[in-house]
């Protein structure tokens, strides 16, 4: 479908432009609806995005947290701060670098995750409901197609 436009860029472009907006509008209206739901449970969406990787990967160091959360460093800083202070995971010596530390979720953490996590999933299968499996699959391998190639 092309839509008539003022200013062209060629074909492909408008076309790989055309795409990207309604990625992106699709993103944002998942990430608001989940940033809602999440926060019924008394956490941001970057502290969830923490506990979750720390549940479902294990104790982790901060980068590797960052790197999987796609964060920044400043952020994280805080995010982790205020989950240590509200008692949702805290740290453990990393026993190859005495200057760094592990951190691990808690029991607490835990608790709050495993109440949250299944309304998360089932959100995320009800947002996607509109695909058959098949077309499911397509999107994600087109969508990793398109990650990797960056």
């Amino acid at each position: 479908m092309k839509i008539k436009a003022d200013k062209t860029y060629g074909d492909f472009a408008d076309s790989a432009m055309r795409t990207w907006i309604q990625l992106f509008r699709s993103f944002n209206k998942i990430r608001a609806k989940e940033t809602t739901y999440i926060q019924t449970f008394g956490l941001t969406i970057n502290q969830f995005q923490v506990l979750e990787v720390l549940y479902h990967r294990g104790d982790l160091n901060v980068g590797a947290i960052t790197k999987l959360t796609m964060s920044t460093p400043g952020n994280i800083t805080v995010v982790v701060r205020n989950l240590k202070r509200d008692g949702y995971i805290h740290s453990i010596s990393d026993e190859n670098d005495k200057r760094a530390s592990i951190l691990s979720i808690s029991q607490k953490g835990k608790e709050i995750i495993e109440k949250l996590f299944p309304g998360h999933a089932k959100n995320f299968e009800d947002y996607f409901k509109m695909f058959g499996e098949e077309e499911l699959e397509t999107l994600y391998a087109l969508l990793r197609k398109l990650h990797k190639s960056q």
